[in-house]
C-alpha cells in the first residue's frame, strides 16, 4: 500500500496558496500560471477553502468596472475534499474518481496545506505498484529466483 506521503515532493511543488482576504483578481493571476486550483488560507495559514479557474471566471463575469476586488473568502469553496499524508493513495484515487476531481489538497493534522495532489500523480504511483505486483507474480509462477 502506497501512502500519499510518498507523493508529497511532487505535491509540494504544485501547491499555491493565497490569503482569504486577497481579491479575486490576485487569484486569477496565480491561476494563469498553469495551475487549476489555489488553496485559500486563513491568516493563521490553515486551509479555509479552494478557488478554481471556474470560480474565478464566474466571479469576474459579475464584476463591474476594470477591477474585481471581491475578497476570496466570499467566493471560495469552503467544503473541500482533501487528504492527509497518511492516507492510502488507492483510497484517495477512489475518492477523486467518484467525485470527478482532478486535484485534491493535502493537509497536515492541523489543516495546514502541505501539497496539491493531481490525479495523474496518483494514477502513476498506482500503475507502478500494479506493475511491480505483476512482475512478482510472473516471477513466482515461472519459479524465477526459487531453488
Amino acid at each position: 500500500m502506497i501512502l500519499v506521503e510518498r507523493l508529497l515532493p511532487t505535491a509540494r511543488k504544485r501547491l499555491i496558496t493565497i490569503s482569504d482576504d486577497a481579491p479575486v483578481i490576485e487569484a486569477a493571476r496565480l491561476l494563469r500560471k498553469g495551475t487549476d486550483l489555489v488553496v485559500v488560507c486563513q491568516q493563521s495559514g490553515r486551509m479555509a477553502g479552494i478557488l478554481t479557474k471556474t470560480d474565478v471566471v464566474a466571479q469576474v463575469s459579475r464584476c463591474e468596472g476594470s477591477n474585481c476586488v471581491t475578497p476570496l473568502s466570499s467566493v471560495m469553496t469552503r467544503n473541500v475534499v482533501f487528504c492527509r499524508p497518511e492516507d492510502s493513495s488507492a483510497d484517495v484515487w477512489s475518492k477523486m474518481k467518484s467525485l470527478e476531481l482532478k486535484n485534491v489538497p493535502v493537509v497536515d493534522a492541523r489543516s495546514y496545506p502541505v501539497g496539491l495532489l493531481n490525479a495523474r500523480d496518483v494514477l502513476q504511483v498506482l500503475l507502478q505498484e500494479t506493475e511491480y505486483e505483476e512482475a512478482l507474480l510472473r516471477d513466482y509462477v515461472m519459479c524465477v529466483g526459487y531453488h
